[in-house]
């Protein structure tokens, strides 16, 4: 039993798991350093409740990314239908859709039961797109950016179609989905010493529990660990006795079915559907991801680096702002210096590693 412990010990770091542990030291160091000089805000747990609100659906479809990065490929369609999503749920709510009204008046259900109907068509269209684009992209081998880049497209121009002008969901159903869970335990002072509780969106709880389901997808079953070995080799995956093409196609299905889910939870957080809602999510995404520890290449990733990967955007988006810099291109340059950065960062560390196994 002492030797079965000792070995096990001396197990060597994975390199998902190394470039995970840069992120998280990275993200925790970062956000010490912008108390210590910006303090104000930093200081105050809501400052991190808010990052979290902010970019609920952007974890989510992070998560679904990095699924599809694990195995060699990419999304960029993401963003085009969250905000597809988002449109349709709004217009749901608001009795645009004739389709749902009909059922409504004719089974006698009440209008908040729009929101099941939301939920199930977002559900229906990340599938769709998941499927479709799964299919392309794995049976019949076609390149992953065309595919992805005409759904994009696709999606963005859905929107424009089913509804020129934006639409903003009624306030009594939005109250419901907007409601935020209170923690007394973690307020601030305001100016006059009265305790604000901190608030965080229902949207924060489904991405927390889809970032946890991820991982056990990925380390604990054998879906996931075929992810793993399809990005990490085909042929070795094809000698192992694996399915690539199934496993190609389920990583699309399950990046899409997030997709869908991030634009319900994007239309929860801004209660509002139009054609420019996610702009730029994807390549947000795939910044969040690359920052977390994923590879373009394949075969190395982990949800909960992805996770402190869109913390790190967003911290450092906060610190821009903090600083003056309210300019939107700032924003912009920090964030491509950063993924510079962490992609430099991340091929030293892997160089070194690797010539350590060498020797």
């Amino acid at each position: 039993m002492e030797e079965k412990g000792k070995l096990r010990r001396r197990e060597p770091i994975t390199d998902t798991q190394l470039l995970m542990t840069i992120t998280v030291c990275i993200f925790v160091g970062m956000y010490v350093l912008a108390i210590l000089i910006w303090g104000g805000g930093f200081k105050k747990p809501q400052m991190l409740f808010d990052m979290l609100n902010d970019n609920a659906y952007l974890i989510i479809i992070s998560c679904g990314l990095t699924i599809v990065m694990i195995t060699g490929s990419i999304d960029i369609s993401v963003g085009g239908v969250t905000a597809l999503v988002a449109m349709v749920g709004v217009m749901i709510l608001n009795g645009n859709l004739h389709l749902f009204d009909g059922i409504i008046a004719a089974w006698g259900l009440s209008e908040s039961f729009r929101i099941v109907f939301a939920l199930l068509m977002s559900l229906l269209i990340g599938l769709a797109f998941g499927f479709v684009q799964g299919y392309l992209i794995a049976h019949l081998e076609i390149q992953p950016f065309i595919i992805t880049l005409a759904g994009m497209f696709f999606a963005r121009g859905m929107i424009t179609i089913i509804s020129v002008d934006p639409q903003k969901g009624p306030q009594a159903l939005m109250d419901i989905l907007q409601k935020r869970i209170e923690m007394p335990w973690l307020g601030s002072p305001n100016k006059k010493g009265v305790i604000i509780p901190a608030r965080m969106e229902i949207g924060v709880v489904i991405a927390l529990v889809l970032v946890v389901l991820v991982y056990l997808l990925l380390r604990k079953t054998r879906l996931g660990r075929s992810f793993y070995a399809v990005g990490g080799n085909r042929q070795s995956a094809l000698m192992l006795g694996i399915n690539v093409r199934h496993s190609r196609f389920m990583a699309h299905l399950l990046c899409g079915l997030l997709s869908g889910i991030a634009g319900f939870v994007f239309m929860m957080h801004t209660g509002a559907g139009n054609a420019t809602n996610a702009t730029a999510a994807e390549m947000n995404a795939i910044a969040s991801s690359i920052i977390g520890g994923t590879l373009l290449t394949g075969g190395v990733g982990n949800v909960i680096g992805t996770f402190f990967g869109v913390l790190t955007l967003s911290t450092i988006k906060s610190i821009v702002t903090t600083s003056g810099l309210r300019d939107p291109w700032w924003q912009s340059i920090t964030t491509g210096a950063m993924l510079c950065f962490f992609i430099l960062l991340q091929s030293v560390v892997l160089m070194r590693k690797n010539k350590g196994k060498k020797k």
